[in-house]
């Protein structure tokens, strides 16, 4: 499936390419992977679009910057490669990428707690502080079988409108960012809040619900700028030191 040949690529994507395999690394690392199945994305190009993707049939802890196929809008391969590309998985990635600019980067899941709430008609509950940065802030689609029709891609980001988080009903999880980093930091809690409400509501105890204020405050305390933005960098670093001591083969 590996092209032997080196390849030289721009700074620009490089950088993007190691910070790509670094989020597949990570997922598998978290635990949030399902075989060679779901996806991350990251746009390299605007004009004309061009994105990075796994290539299908690949685990994602053996991923690596130079693993990575740039296709354009379709899912079509840009350069001449054997590794191939699920144009289901690509369905859902390039109807967000193209419908919402500031979706540089996507991350698509299906972790069995994630799975789990997105076949709940309450949909995510504000059962703890984690689950509270979601809170009136996750989109949900309806799910319409394997993504493979094209036609989908416009209420995917009708379903996703100005949100950061969107589940999948009876499927899984998406995140966007503006960057590789940001989408994993959603992904990475989202996905926690979920473990958190399966795990309350498996109980026999009635759970507690936080008054709408408090929630919403909660939400807010979240968005707050510096706290934000410091956030989701410290996180990224620390991700990234902890796979630079466990393998950097991911930037090759």
């Amino acid at each position: 499936m590996r092209n032997p040949i080196a390849k030289s690529y721009s700074q620009d994507e490089q950088n993007l390419r190691e910070d790509l395999a670094a989020a597949y690394r990570l997922v598998h690392y978290y635990g949030m992977t399902e075989t060679i199945h779901s996806h991350i994305s990251v746009r390299i190009q605007s004009e004309p679009a061009i994105f990075l993707i796994n290539p299908y049939g690949m685990l994602f802890d053996e991923i690596r910057a130079s693993d990575l196929v740039r296709v354009d809008v379709n899912g079509n391969k840009i350069d001449a490669t054997d590794a191939e590309v699920n144009q289901a998985g690509f369905t859902i990635h390039s109807a967000i990428h193209l419908g919402c600019p500031d979706a540089h980067a996507i991350a698509h899941t299906h972790t069995v707690s994630g799975m789990a709430v997105a076949a709940m008609e309450e949909g995510l509950l504000p059962l703890n502080q984690a689950s509270m940065e979601f809170y009136n802030r996750v989109a949900y689609h309806d799910y319409e079988g394997i993504s493979l029709d094209l036609d989908e891609r416009d209420r995917l980001v009708a379903s996703l409108g100005q949100k950061n988080c969107l589940i999948l009903r009876n499927h899984g999880l998406l995140t966007v960012g503006r960057t590789v980093a940001e989408a994993l930091y959603y992904m990475y809690n989202l996905n926690k809040a979920c473990e958190i409400q399966v795990n309350v509501l498996g109980t026999s105890t009635k759970p507690i619900l936080p008054s709408p204020e408090i929630c919403e405050h909660t939400a807010r305390q979240f968005e707050e700028p510096t706290f934000y933005n410091q956030e989701v960098a410290r996180i990224w670093e620390a991700n990234r030191r902890l796979l630079d001591r466990l393998d950097p083969s991911y930037r090759q």
